[in-house]
């Protein structure tokens, strides 16, 4: 795999995990805004995260189907360099945040099937980048971060329009192989590199970055 190989650390809710992660090798770094997920984190405890990151590495803001008033108290109080919508946000919702804010906007697509993939080609038009995730199961309390993964020969030999990074359910264990099938060069993780819920472990983050570079 190539050395360029790009990885998103998402979820960091300590601050030892933004030095642990960059130490790692982390190219982005994600903090989470959803009252649902055990990653969610406060706008202050977010910004001093945030403030603590390097020049180089991108700062992404992970939001589900979020109004502008999180959106303005977000954006005022934490440095971020990304907004990452999460949700059900229409192609018209992404044109709107990234005229709004005037920052970069990654949209995730869930898929589960092949029919899913149709909707990337929408969001491709509007989005400045895509994360390609698995689909939530049905009753899920969250749209991300559920350690599943999907059929990545369904990514096989597709491009689209902007850069994308593959998601859901990848660790150390299987993410060489996720990027050998679907060619991606970025690729995401969150509780793949957990000791549980919430808390990372900058062992599982070494090795995941290593092994997706290796």
């Amino acid at each position: 795999m190539p050395s360029d190989m790009k990885v998103k650390i998402c979820g960091l809710t300590d601050s030892a995990d933004v030095p642990a992660a960059i130490l790692a090798g982390a190219t982005y770094v994600g903090f989470v805004f959803f009252p649902g997920s055990p990653r969610h984190v406060q706008l202050e405890d977010a910004a001093h995260m945030a403030g603590a990151v390097p020049e180089g590495i991108t700062r992404v803001a992970l939001t589900v189907d979020a109004d502008d008033l999180l959106l303005d108290a977000l954006t005022s109080e934490v440095p971020v360099d990304m907004l990452q919508l999460h949700g059900s946000e229409s192609p018209a919702r992404v044109a709107e945040v990234k005229r709004r804010y005037g920052l970069p906007v990654m949209k995730a697509v869930g898929v589960a099937v092949e029919t899913d993939l149709t909707q990337i080609d929408f969001y491709g038009k509007v989005a400045d980048q895509l994360l390609i995730d698995a689909k939530p199961p049905p009753g899920a309390e969250r749209p991300g971060g559920n350690a599943l993964t999907f059929d990545w020969e369904l990514l096989t030999g597709r491009r689209w329009p902007v850069p994308w990074m593959l998601a859901g359910g990848l660790n150390p264990d299987n993410v060489a192989e996720a990027i050998a099938q679907t060619g991606a060069r970025q690729v995401d993780v969150s509780s793949g590199v957990e000791s549980s819920p919430g808390v990372k472990d900058a062992d599982l983050m070494r090795a995941f970055i290593d092994n997706a570079r290796a």
